[in-house]
């Protein structure tokens, strides 16, 4: 587990920023952006995931823009939510989740995504603080550049998503009970 941690740190330490291999029509992610788009699909519900090593938080740099975002994705029609965020954690970086809490969830209706096909969505996300087991078995999947697990003073400077600094800036700070609801 140290072996993988420092390799990724010494991997992150490079590229914070978001990175230029991405092509050139992006996601893009608004929170409390006047300029946001309006949704064109029906809102999507979705699952990230806070997985914490050492005080340091599992960042997933997304492929579709080559920014820092938190493993999860979308809640399929017939799923539970902790089934989600289990198959969402094992498909985007290789870990099984063994135990999973509601941290928060993000409701804010300005939470918007622009995907590279047009569609706009609204966002509504339940974050959980999920323990994996074996992270030697971490690895990054198609729909990311890189994993890393990123400091407190990392997190600060990485160039992450609209969408998911205020859930990343609320585990960090430790201030709300677990539950709470974001706006």
């Amino acid at each position: 587990m140290d072996g993988t941690r420092a390799t990724l740190g010494r991997r992150c330490a490079r590229g914070l920023i978001g990175s230029s291999r991405t092509s050139m029509a992006t996601a893009r992610f608004f929170y409390k952006d006047p300029e946001a788009p309006s949704p064109n699909r029906p809102i999507s519900v979705g699952v990230l995931a806070l997985i914490d090593s050492a005080g340091a938080l599992l960042m997933d740099r997304r492929s579709d823009c080559g920014r820092w975002g938190l493993p999860g994705g979308a809640i399929a029609p017939d799923e539970a939510l902790e089934g989600a965020l289990v198959r969402e954690v094992r498909e985007e970086t290789g870990l099984a989740v063994t135990d999973c809490e509601l941290f928060c969830i993000s409701a804010d209706p300005s939470r918007i995504a622009r995907y590279p096909d047009g569609n706009v969505v609204r966002l509504l996300t339940f974050a959980f603080a999920a323990k994996v087991e074996n992270l030697d078995e971490l690895r990054a999947s198609e729909e990311s550049e890189e994993l890393a697990f990123l400091r407190r003073d990392e997190l600060r400077r990485a160039d992450v998503i609209e969408t998911a600094r205020p859930i990343i800036e609320r585990y960090l700070s430790q201030e709300t009970p677990q539950g709470v609801l974001l706006r």
